[in-house]
């Protein structure tokens, strides 16, 4: 091939070319001479690789439901399948059960909360009384888990859940241990002139107990209950010399049987509804007679109800066969209008403060006459001027329960 030489400047720099160089485009280089580019990843890859992770993780968090956050497992039931196993002769074992937490022998002591239902296993329980109890301007609205329904009428009964009526009616009281008393009045609603004056005189601290042979005892009872007293059913009972001595209509016997005695018992019970418990009626004869007590206050213990003994008879058989029914009991330290005077009922009631600062507490009955009525509004309100508390009769019972 030719070669062309040029030279080029004074220095005479020679230039030699061939003849393709010549035939060659200006400005273009010799393909088989140039240099292959090679680039090199090697000193750049940990940081394509920092890159890499980045980007997946970053990608992995924005397709999440709730980035940075443990999903909330989904919980799935499944209906246990139970086949019946074909029944195989032999003898049976009987089921394996727990031992008990409290293998001591003996009663326990079991506390209750409010509301809660009562245990199965025999103990004594332990429960707030005030806290079960109604609502003061509710207190005329009988609780309907305390009623059942009977041909003779509503009848007291315990709830479901172990609730007795002697604590759902209960007045609240103070349940400090000072001086208490508690005075019960009977005879309400025989006078509806008389029961109407009473209840508006009487402080709400007394007692009230109705007559079962009274007319409107239901309007009563709210008129009572809504005044903030606690109230008793009287149940009239077999004095001596009956019937010329007559407690009146319904009157239990000691020669009725006992099925025709708790027809009668059920007959006084069902007369109105929200009262704590039940008091005699008379009764001396009936009272000392512990067989034909004995399947009236298992009724009342079923129900329960309290029973408040108005102390008139020495020989009243009450005590032992309350206790042995699981019946909370009081007894009357004594009857405060014997004699229907002003100035003797007071002296009666003066009595019942001193056995109240001697053994804590005490209890007087009376009837609803007038004079009595007068007295004890009056003698009330001096009384707690001088630290004697009034409260309900249901405070000073003696409850196996409680």
């Amino acid at each position: 091939m030719p070669e062309i030489i040029i030279r080029i400047g004074p220095g005479g720099r020679r230039l030699t070319l061939t003849q393709k160089e010549i035939d060659r485009p200006l400005g273009q280089a010799d393909a088989s001479r140039r240099r292959p580019i090679r680039l090199s990843l090697a000193p750049h890859l940990p940081l394509l690789v920092t890159a890499i992770v980045v980007v997946g993780l970053s990608s992995a968090i924005a397709f999440r439901e709730s980035p940075f956050r443990r999903p909330q497992p989904v919980v799935t039931t499944v209906p246990e399948q139970v086949v019946a196993e074909p029944a195989t002769p032999g003898p049976t074992q009987p089921p394996a059960t727990s031992p008990p937490r409290n293998p001591a022998p003996g009663p326990q002591i079991i506390r209750v909360e409010p509301g809660a239902s009562l245990p199965t296993n025999r103990g004594i329980v332990v429960r707030d009384p005030s806290a079960l109890g109604q609502n003061l301007r509710v207190a005329h609205l009988p609780d309907r888990d305390l009623i059942e329904e009977t041909p003779d009428g509503p009848l007291p009964v315990r709830a479901a859940d172990g609730r007795r009526p002697m604590d759902v009616y209960a007045r609240p009281w103070s349940g400090a241990r000072g001086a208490r008393i508690a005075i019960v009045i009977g005879g309400f609603a025989i006078s509806q002139t008389g029961t109407q004056a009473a209840i508006q005189s009487l402080p709400p601290e007394v007692t009230m107990a109705f007559s079962p042979q009274g007319n409107s005892i239901n309007r009563w009872m709210q008129a009572a209950r809504q005044k903030g007293h606690e109230i008793l059913m009287q149940v009239p009972l077999e004095p001596f010399d009956y019937p010329n001595v007559d407690p009146g209509r319904n009157t239990l016997t000691v020669d009725s049987s006992p099925d025709e005695n708790l027809r009668k018992l059920h007959w006084a019970l069902s007369r109105t509804t929200n009262y704590t418990g039940v008091m005699n009626f008379m009764g001396a004869l009936f009272l000392a007679d512990g067989a034909a007590m004995q399947p009236i206050f298992a009724d009342l213990g079923k129900r329960g109800l309290l029973y408040l003994d108005d102390g008139s008879s020495a020989r009243s058989t009450a005590p032992e066969v309350a206790l042995s029914n699981g019946v909370a009991f009081a007894a009357g330290d004594g009857q405060i209008d014997s004699t229907r005077d002003r100035g003797a009922i007071l002296k009666k009631l003066d009595e019942l403060e001193r056995i109240a600062r001697a053994k804590g507490y005490a209890i007087g009955t009376g009837s609803a006459f007038a004079e009595t009525v007068d007295a004890v509004s009056s003698w009330v309100q001096e009384a707690k001027k001088r630290g004697i508390e009034i409260v309900p009769v249901s405070a000073l019972v003696s409850d196996p329960e409680r």
